[in-house]
């Protein structure tokens, strides 16, 4: 063997190459006639870089590495990379570089489809694994290297969170359910107010939806489908900035309204009457949020007041320390702690039990526990993790386009995530480690992802539109999502409880296991 070996190295580069190719079509004209079969004009017709190319997938080799491999001169190999498209794992394996950024995933469907065709030509029947996954180019960072090693059977041992997210295909599997990616139903929203620093949609603990549209807020009730007018402003060149339902147990029924003329309204839904009128700020009030018999609200004016809505003297603290417009704004599951995010991509954190007055009656003012400053834009969108204390995660606007997570004790920043858009708005499931979050430019889409490791599991695709408003039905199932194309789209993003999936199996389990008495 060493004898020829040297005998062929000796040779010409061309008789080289020659005898090399003649070796590979001999051997393929071999298996065939011991197949039985007849493909020999086939792979004859096929070319050097394609046997090649399609020997190192197959084999999980590199035939470059091999010292009796000389590549033809006039031929390039980096061809079927180019030809991949600058999103394909294919390139990182060709070239031997490093993946590119998350951004570059972000308008990926282009990506994945020249992908695929391109592949499919090239291998024929053989199909990679990550070629199979639609998912795989919207993996971030290591995750998109890994799975350009997984197609040609090598194990990255480099990457720390190899082992623990190894591909979407495999989180997608894990989930263990079923998630249309079409809306279950489609309403139009006419006069839907394009800004972001708005909170236009609450879905109540009664399963009623607040929508506002313009001058007026409508109700859509989830269990019956009818839809009520609930008030419209009178002031021509005022309209409404926020809506929130109330979450303290019986009283689920009054509504807070935000106005762009700076009063809050209260509203009980039941009789459709106003009850009482809240002032306080001097422009208009864009977020609202309750904790119990407290209203938060922060306007324009970048003042937080708080307001004690059982006291004829309501306004009990100021929350000072935002420079410019709060529009984000959400109390803790077990209501210590108010989470702010303003204009000037501040993130605030205050604690409740500074929200007391002063001697007599004048409100005191209150300076945050924790401001956190490292997003690089407008920070809106903010969840509370319900299963883990103290978790907060919050979204940044279009120079940020990050996904933070918080220890909201400490004030570390536990992760980063760059989703490539603007982040509008932020929802936890209520049964499920997962985040649901809704973007502007370019792709307008709602995304489900895997916490901690933050792997996308779906995307939900339809508005023309950023997504400016999410919320969640009282079960947690069902997402509804409200975007400047003025509709409002429901999708089944969560699904029901595990306990109720597994009721539901159980029972059809035993109708089908129900036995027919036999008659004699």
């Amino acid at each position: 063997r060493r004898r020829m070996r040297g005998a062929l190295l000796s040779l010409p580069l061309e008789e080289r190459n020659g005898s090399r190719r003649e070796r590979l079509r001999r051997s393929a004209s071999d298996n065939t006639s011991r197949r039985g079969g007849s493909g020999t004009e086939e792979s004859t017709d096929t070319t050097d870089n394609e046997l090649y190319n399609e020997a190192d997938l197959i084999t999980g080799t590199n035939l470059s590495n091999d010292p009796e491999y000389h590549p033809d001169p006039t031929v390039d190999s980096s061809d079927a990379a180019e030809d991949l498209g600058p999103g394909s794992g294919l390139k990182n394996v060709l070239n031997f570089s490093a993946p590119p950024s998350p951004r570059r995933h972000s308008g990926a469907k282009y990506s994945f489809t020249s992908h695929t065709k391109t592949l499919k030509r090239r291998t024929s029947s053989f199909s990679p694994e990550f070629a199979s996954d639609p998912f795989s180019h919207d993996q971030l960072r290591v995750l998109h290297r890994s799975a350009s090693d997984r197609a040609v059977g090598r194990i990255s041992g480099l990457d720390p969170l190899f082992y623990d997210n190894s591909g979407l295909s495999s989180v997608a599997k894990k989930v263990g359910r079923r998630i249309p990616t079409a809306p279950s139903r489609i309403l139009d929203a006419p006069e839907l107010v394009d800004d972001y620093y708005l909170n236009l949609v609450s879905w109540g603990s009664n399963n009623i939806l607040a929508v506002a549209l313009g001058q007026c807020v409508y109700l859509w009730d989830a269990n019956t489908g009818k839809i009520e007018h609930l008030l419209s402003l009178s002031d021509t060149e005022d309209f409404v900035t926020s809506v929130s339902w109330s979450t303290s147990p019986g009283t689920s029924h009054y509504i807070a309204v935000g106005t762009n003329a700076a009063p809050i309204q209260i509203w009980d839904c039941e009789s459709l009457k106003l009850v009482r009128t809240l002032d306080g700020h001097s422009a208009r009030v864009g977020a609202l949020a309750w904790n119990n018999n407290w209203l938060s609200s922060g306007g324009r004016d970048s003042v937080i007041i708080q307001h004690d809505v059982r006291s004829a003297h309501h306004h009990c603290a100021s929350y000072c320390a935002h420079t410019q417009e709060v529009c984000g704004l959400k109390w803790s599951h077990d209501g210590t702690t108010l989470a702010s995010g303003g204009n000037e991509n501040y993130l605030c954190l205050w604690d409740a039990a500074m929200s007391r007055r002063n001697s007599g009656l004048s409100p005191s003012e209150v300076a945050p526990r924790l401001t956190l400053t490292s997003h690089q834009a407008a920070v809106k969108a903010l969840a509370w993790c319900p299963f883990h204390r103290g978790l907060i995660a919050s979204g940044g606007g279009t120079a940020d386009r990050t996904i933070k997570f918080w220890n909201s004790n400490s004030g570390a920043m536990l992760n980063s995530v760059d989703t490539g858009s603007q982040v509008c708005s932020l929802l936890w499931s209520k049964h499920n480690k997962e985040l649901c979050s809704s973007h502007g430019f370019s792709e307008n889409q709602l995304i489900l992802w895997r916490y901690p490791s933050m792997t996308k599991i779906q995307e939900f695709t339809g508005h023309t539109a950023r997504v400016l408003h999410m919320d969640q039905s009282p079960d947690g199932g069902c997402v509804v999502s409200a975007a400047a194309d003025e509709t409002l789209r429901f999708w089944d993003v969560f699904g029901a409880q595990p306990n109720k999936r597994k009721a539901q199996s159980l029972s059809m389990e035993s109708i089908c296991n129900v036995r027919v008495p036999v008659i004699r």
